[in-house]
């Protein structure tokens, strides 16, 4: 690879950008598409075809056959709520790659014991999630079922550009939420990204049922998209 080419790749890495080495098997030839920039390259319907599978391969595509290498960031699940079903959906998740980061003021649940080898930040969200800079790798769920606690940090999530934003609780415990992030001046086609009730609707009902609904639910929206629906 070209040094200007690996400089470049570098740096995307570093603000954790996805990025795309396309290599022309015909000639050797490459370049590197940035993730902002799929969009207006000539393959850009085949690299983020790629890009949402998560894999590197040989395409062929306007005739010519490429190697597309695909350096993405480590997905990242942001959990507010040291609660049951984040104990089962945190090593759930790293199993799936996912860096875990669990958010709860409540030192009482945020503890080493209930959460081995997971980051734990036991502070207000309005302290621990700026210091997360959550981005588009990112998804987060709120599982506290406290408001003090869930609606700061979903306020934040939904601000960001998470690909995913889901919260824990009932249809009536929803409108609530609505309501109340409306008043903190929220707007209501951002408010619209919350997947509330949370999970795809497989009838779960123990903390692991949530959990794989969850994941379920992300893994859908990571490699399908915002419009995907089962």
């Amino acid at each position: 690879m070209r040094l200007d080419l690996l400089a470049a790749l570098n740096e995307e890495r570093a603000r954790r950008r996805a990025a795309i080495v396309v290599t022309e098997i015909e000639g050797g030839r490459q370049r590197l598409v940035r993730e902002a920039e799929i969009g207006k390259d000539p393959l850009g319907a085949v690299l983020a075809s790629q890009l949402r599978a998560g894999k590197s391969g040989l395409v062929e595509a306007k005739g010519a056959r490429c190697f597309l290498e695909l350096h993405m960031p480590p997905p990242r699940l942001v959990i507010t709520g040291a609660v049951h079903v984040s104990q089962a959906l945190a090593p759930m998740a790293k199993l799936l790659g996912y860096d875990v980061t669990i958010v709860d003021p409540r030192t009482a649940f945020a503890t080493p014991e209930r959460f081995p080898d997971v980051p734990l930040l036991a502070e207000w969200p309005d302290t621990a999630l700026p210091k997360l800079a959550l981005d588009h790798w990112t998804a987060f769920v709120a599982l506290t079922h406290d408001p003090k606690i869930d609606e700061p940090a979903l306020a934040m999530a939904l601000t960001s550009r998470c690909f995913y934003v889901g919260a824990l609780g009932s249809k009536k415990t929803h409108a609530r939420r609505v309501e109340s992030l409306k008043k903190r001046g929220i707007a209501e086609e951002a408010i619209a990204r919350i997947h509330a009730p949370i999970g795809l609707a497989i009838g779960a009902q123990s903390p692991p049922e949530i959990a794989l609904a969850i994941l379920a639910e992300i893994t859908l929206r990571l490699r399908r998209g915002p419009e995907a629906r089962l």
